[in-house]
């Protein structure tokens, strides 16, 4: 993500290398350091977008500096979160973990309105913090990713890494061919165009049908808006898939499952970055996957990832 060079007329100004004893600056690959923001979230205590905005606040000092948008950070300096030393060498071990979002919780920590979000039914966490790996809107519901990886996070959201988002929709309406041909080629949206990568019939009759839609982005209501632009009314939609990983058939709304090392391999794979070391599951994460598997037929130690470059469709 690209910081912004400047705030209203105000000019930020970029940490400068540090200086050998000689007055001579440090190699380049030291010289440049690295955003501040990426650093930071690489912890794990955010995720770029966040920690841009903690930068903005003035929550983050560099030296004693208060950190601006622009600031590099080089090997030795020291940094600090509201006047507390803030750790960015200690590589922690990573966590995953799915979530099956029902209708009805927002994806956002806190709700102005009051309305129970997405971490109230998380497990805690003492030194990181979950972050939400797209989102998913109030009336929305299915697969969420977690992870503790701000960098992980950032990757699997943007643009290039072209994560694939399969949703399973219904829609209110007469959908012909001409249609379905048009949401495949795009149409122009309030935020530019936008269409499916592939849409497979899943049955109904009547004005009732379903589809599985295929998203190269996580745009906002991107896939509602779709189909209100063909004048059609989407009545159900849940996420069944984020790139190689799908919603385990036997987790049931509301309820969380962490992921083991294997299949956390595959989410980074996914984001095109070496692994992490994973933190071992604990005894009651291992039992609970144990008792998924039972309820499913299969191995405690199946990838919840189909391990190909396509993928194996489910139908409801």
């Amino acid at each position: 993500m690209t910081s912004k060079a400047s705030t209203g007329n105000r000019v930020l100004k970029k940490t400068q290398p540090p200086s050998t004893d000689n007055g001579s600056s440090l190699p380049d690959a030291v010289g440049k350091g690295e955003k501040l923001q990426k650093s930071l979230a690489r912890a794990g205590l955010g995720s770029r977008r966040e920690m841009e905005r903690w930068i903005e606040q003035g929550r983050f000092a560099i030296g004693g500096r208060r950190a601006q948008l622009g600031d590099r950070l080089f090997p030795g300096e020291r940094v600090t979160l509201d006047g507390k030393p803030v750790d960015l060498e200690t590589v922690e071990q990573v966590r995953c973990l799915l979530y099956h979002k029902p209708v009805g919780e927002v994806c956002s920590r806190k709700d102005p309105e009051g309305r129970r979000t997405v971490f109230d039914s998380l497990p805690a966490l003492q030194g990181s913090r979950w972050i939400v790996v797209g989102r998913l809107d109030f009336n929305t519901s299915g697969l969420l990713l977690f992870t503790t990886d701000g960098e992980l996070a950032h990757r699997l959201m943007h643009p290039s890494s072209a994560v694939e988002r399969e949703y399973l929709v219904r829609v209110m309406g007469q959908v012909d061919d001409n249609i379905l041909d048009n949401l495949r080629e795009g149409v122009i949206l309030d935020d530019g165009p936008a269409r499916f990568t592939d849409i497979v019939d899943g049955g109904g009759e009547g004005i009732n049908r379903w589809f599985y839609v295929v998203l190269m982005e996580g745009r906002n209501r991107e896939v509602r808006r779709l189909w209100e632009s063909q004048g059609l009314t989407v009545s159900r939609l849940k996420r069944v898939r984020y790139g190689e990983v799908f919603m385990p058939s036997k987790l049931k709304q509301g309820e969380w499952m962490e992921l083991p090392e294997r299949d956390v391999d595959v989410v980074y794979s996914m984001a095109g970055l070496d692994p992490k070391p994973v933190r071992p599951l604990g005894d009651k994460a291992r039992e609970k996957l144990e008792r998924l598997a039972r309820k499913s037929g299969k191995q405690t130690t199946r990838r919840l990832a189909s391990g190909k470059s396509g993928f194996k469709r489910r139908y409801k």
